[in-house]
């Protein structure tokens, strides 16, 4: 295999790409598995519990909370003890740093009873809990792995966690292997992919069972409607035929909360019920939703110090370090109907030479245009988020000049953000007397509060 890279001079160098299969290496001999030995149980969204032998995982625990700031909320109703089963699982592991995958109003649940349980996560480059001390979820057993390693958990159980090749610089996937009769590939990406390349993909790779997760969210907030009238999603269930259709000697597995999957029953023989449904009654899909606690605590940035000066503006943007791109992005608080709000902030950045003009510049550029909810933007602003809760979680709206996506600015704020926060503290004493007096205010606390936006 080869591939065609850029050098630093700029130009093309045809290297050989070498394809290394790090889970080759070490192998086992494979034994027998005996019926109930090894149980896959889904709990919600991308949320798995294994059972492999004495000892029980858990993948990506999303059960209480939105995701994406307040554009995600769980579809499916978790079992009645999936916090119980958390906690008292043998270890954890967490694809990535998304907080559909990394849920902290769950882990601050889990660290209130169990502080030390073993998480797992890999090596990614910016680190998978780079928020854990903001927000201030006492965890004492996390544990950064390298790639491409066994991890031996007993003498039958190791795993092994890799780069996702979509998105190596965020995302993980994992291999586990149990008496090296099962190998389980989960890979975690957010990309959207056509349910006939999904089919495909399946259909090449031959698994013995297919199970389609981690898409189990709704836009669930009243005003999130638009969204969720318009943002069509692929049922599994119609993947999952799609499947059978083509590939008829697979198994596959639409999901419903507290189903489990015996492993050995599903390979010994396909005729035999290998899948057990919750008991007949049990509430599949949820029906409310934490709407306000959880969107108060978003809008109480609103009324933070810091936006009582424009200069904070600057501030942020020197911090973010994204310059020497030619993009003009004028950037709109709004209420929550994307309406912008009377004396909220309105301003231009030009990436060019990262100045923030009154008008736009004169000279040929790219223009976008971001309508940012006022307190999902300022929470983000406030803490030094990604712009993940902005721009997956649904709470802006664009309008770009030519339209053409820009990669290298939305993967910067989606990714490449420094880890350590502004120093808002810093700022605050550089505010002069004169800017505290004269400089035009923002958003204020009598004008527009976080009760009235809720």
């Amino acid at each position: 295999n080869a591939d065609v890279v850029m050098t630093d001079e700029g130009g093309l160098q045809l290297v050989e790409v070498i394809v290394w299969d790090p889970w080759l290496a070490d192998p086992q001999d494979p034994q027998e598995l005996q019926e109930g030995e090894v149980t896959v149980t889904y709990l919600t969204h991308a949320c798995m519990e294994l059972q492999l032998g004495g000892k029980k995982m858990i993948f990506d625990p999303w059960l209480t909370g939105p995701a994406f700031a307040r554009g995600w909320w769980l579809l499916h109703e978790p079992p009645a003890d999936s916090m119980e089963r958390l906690c008292m699982a043998d270890l954890i592991y967490i694809s990535h740093m998304h907080s559909d995958h990394l849920s902290y109003p769950t882990l601050k649940s889990l660290s209130a009873t169990r502080p030390d349980v073993p998480i797992y996560v890999g090596d990614t480059s910016r680190p998978v809990f780079w928020m854990l001390e903001k927000r201030q979820v006492q965890l004492t057993n996390i544990n950064v792995v390298p790639f491409g390693i066994w991890q031996n958990i007993d003498e039958h159980l190791r795993f092994m966690i890799l780069k996702d090749e979509v998105h190596p610089e965020l995302d993980t996937c994992i291999i586990v292997e149990y008496k090296e009769s099962w190998k389980a590939d989960f890979i975690k990406n957010e990309r959207k992919k056509l349910m006939n390349y999904k089919a495909q993909l399946v259909k090449s790779l031959q698994p013995k069972i297919y199970c389609p997760f981690a898409g189990y969210f709704v836009e669930a907030h009243p005003s999130d409607r638009y969204i969720k009238e318009t943002n069509t999603k692929n049922k599994a269930e119609e993947l999952n035929a799609l499947i059978k259709k083509s590939a008829p000697g697979i198994t596959t597995w639409t999901p419903k909360p507290g189903a489990v999957l015996d492993l050995a029953l599903a390979l010994m023989s396909p005729s035999r019920k290998a899948i057990t449904d919750p008991p007949s009654g049990t509430n599949i899909y949820k029906d409310s939703w934490d709407f306000d606690l959880y969107v108060d605590e978003l809008n109480r940035a609103i009324t933070a110090e810091i936006f009582k000066h424009k200069s904070w503006i600057q501030f942020y943007y020197i911090w973010a370090g994204f310059k020497n791109y030619n993009l003009v992005v004028r950037v709109i608080e709004t209420d929550e109907d994307f309406i912008p709000i009377d004396n909220g902030y309105n301003y231009l950045v030009d990436f060019m030479d990262l100045s923030f003009p009154t008008q736009r510049p004169t000279r040929e550029h790219p223009y976008e245009e971001i309508k940012n909810r006022i307190g999902v933007m300022r929470h983000v602003v406030k803490n030094g988020l990604l712009w993940d809760d902005l721009y997956i979680g649904f709470q802006n709206r664009l309008s770009r000049e030519p339209d053409v996506y820009h990669h290298r600015f939305w993967n910067h704020f989606q990714t490449e953000l420094p880890v350590a926060g502004p120093d808002w503290d810093l700022f605050l004493q550089q505010v002069s007397s004169y800017q505290r007096s004269a400089e035009p205010q923002g958003i204020q606390t009598e004008s527009v509060s976080a009760s009235t936006l809720s």
